[in-house]
């Protein structure tokens, strides 16, 4: 019997969508060094590029995203790098600095969820950043993905992860 699954609500679509927009604000933070607040700035002026599909027309993106979430991603990943970088450094079997700028941007993120956004249910970090490294990131890139935030998920929330495996 195979599993159907729902359509995302727009509710989800919103969320998912700030989700992006944070994951290419912060790749953006990462490689240029401007303010996160400049960064922000230039997604929100974004106009609309008609020859974009939607889902790579920035502005349309925009157009159907929290932003309030993206917004709180954004500035909060910025706010607590050092204190991210610390939890997910010692589950990399490399350096945080030679990881890929995409997959570095959607660890921070995973792990700003985990840490700070306790309403968000550990599963749905997870299988964000794994959407999210399938669209953005290297092409096995998403597998690491998941290593890295499910192993991150079982130290940061603990108590909520033996309570679903149970």
């Amino acid at each position: 019997m195979s599993e159907q699954r729902r359509a995302p609500s727009k509710a989800q679509q919103s969320r998912h969508a700030a989700r992006e927009l944070a994951v290419q604000g912060l790749y953006q933070w990462q490689l240029t060094g401007k303010s996160i607040a400049m960064v922000e700035a230039e997604f929100r002026s974004q106009v609309a590029d008609d020859d974009l599909e939607d889902h790579e027309n920035w502005h349309k993106v925009m157009e159907i995203a929290d932003l309030a979430l993206f917004h709180d991603l954004l500035h909060g990943v910025v706010r607590h790098r050092e204190e991210l970088d610390r939890a997910i450094a010692p589950l990399l079997d490399r350096r945080l600095e030679d990881l890929d700028a995409i997959e570095r941007a959607i660890l921070r993120l995973g792990a700003y969820e985990l840490a700070k956004r306790l309403e968000v249910p550990y599963r749905a970090v997870i299988n964000e950043g794994v959407e999210l490294a399938k669209s953005f990131g290297a092409t096995e890139g998403h597998k690491y993905v998941n290593g890295i935030l499910d192993k991150l998920a079982a130290r940061l929330r603990s108590a909520e992860v033996s309570a679903r495996r149970r």
